[in-house]
């Protein structure tokens, strides 16, 4: 029997809140379930080019990246943010191997929106290389950081990290795709956990402001899972054993269904 699949986003809203998230990670991985993690790292980013006196813009909750912001985008994501969590699993024991979308051409993307800058959106995603690594007992950690074309040239493109988890979710054949936030999922105009949606409910949300901000690309990237990967879910990563929990029944937060 092969054994399952979970495909894991950790945020940047997450990242350094001192929640049990690592630590469930390398308890999943001792149980013997294959994960992937993909990471962000906004926060740091914007911290960096601040420090570097570059301004941080957005367009549609995407970053826009000139030739100097791709270059700390890079710098952190798959260095600094990409390594210490690669570090911080390895301290509590787990098999971790960190790499980027562009390692072995694991992610390739395209320029779709050109004023955004180098921000591509997905076209592929080389599944082979992340099974190759999950079959040998390793937990794959993927900044989201890409490549593809660029004029005529080959580039490094900003992906959405959560765009890349969702793909991934689908490349690997995924029995579950989960997204670490800082609230308990989805909420409604009440503020209360909406527990399972639809792909219609969430654009109905997005439409009236219900769903807003940051949870608008992790609500859709789990619509456009939840039609490939079985259990699609967006979760409060800072609660104890969050991730633990979603191997038991009624866990809590959001389900996304096709």
């Amino acid at each position: 029997m092969t054994a399952q699949t979970v495909v894991v986003k950790i945020g940047g809203s997450t990242l350094g809140h001192n929640d049990t998230s690592l630590e469930d990670l390398v308890a999943i991985q001792q149980r013997g379930v294959r994960t992937v993690v993909v990471h962000g790292g906004g926060a740091e980013i914007t911290k960096w080019l601040s420090s570097l006196g570059l301004k941080s813009s957005f367009v549609d909750g995407l970053r826009v990246t000139g030739e100097e912001e791709l270059r700390v985008v890079t710098a952190v994501l798959s260095g600094l943010v990409n390594k210490t969590l690669v570090l911080e699993l390895m301290s509590r024991g787990g098999r971790a191997v960190g790499l980027s979308g562009v390692d072995g051409g694991l992610i390739h993307a395209a320029i779709s929106r050109p004023a955004l800058g180098f921000v591509g959106e997905i076209e592929s995603v080389d599944a082979p290389l992340l099974t190759t690594l999950l079959d040998a007992g390793f937990l794959p950690v993927v900044s989201p950081v890409s490549w593809g074309s660029c004029g005529d040239r080959t580039s490094l493109l900003n992906v959405n990290a959560d765009d890349v988890a969702a793909e991934i979710a689908v490349a690997v054949s995924a029995s579950s795709l989960v997204f670490l936030t800082d609230v308990q999922g989805v909420l409604d105009e009440r503020g209360s956990v909406v527990s399972t949606m639809t792909a219609w409910q969430v654009e109905q949300m997005i439409g009236s402001g219900s769903i807003r901000g940051g949870m608008v690309p992790k609500a859709r990237a789990c619509v456009r899972a939840s039609r490939v990967v079985p259990r699609t879910r967006i979760i409060d990563g800072t609660a104890a054993h969050a991730l633990l929990r979603e191997f038991e029944q009624n866990p809590g937060g959001t389900t996304i269904v096709a």
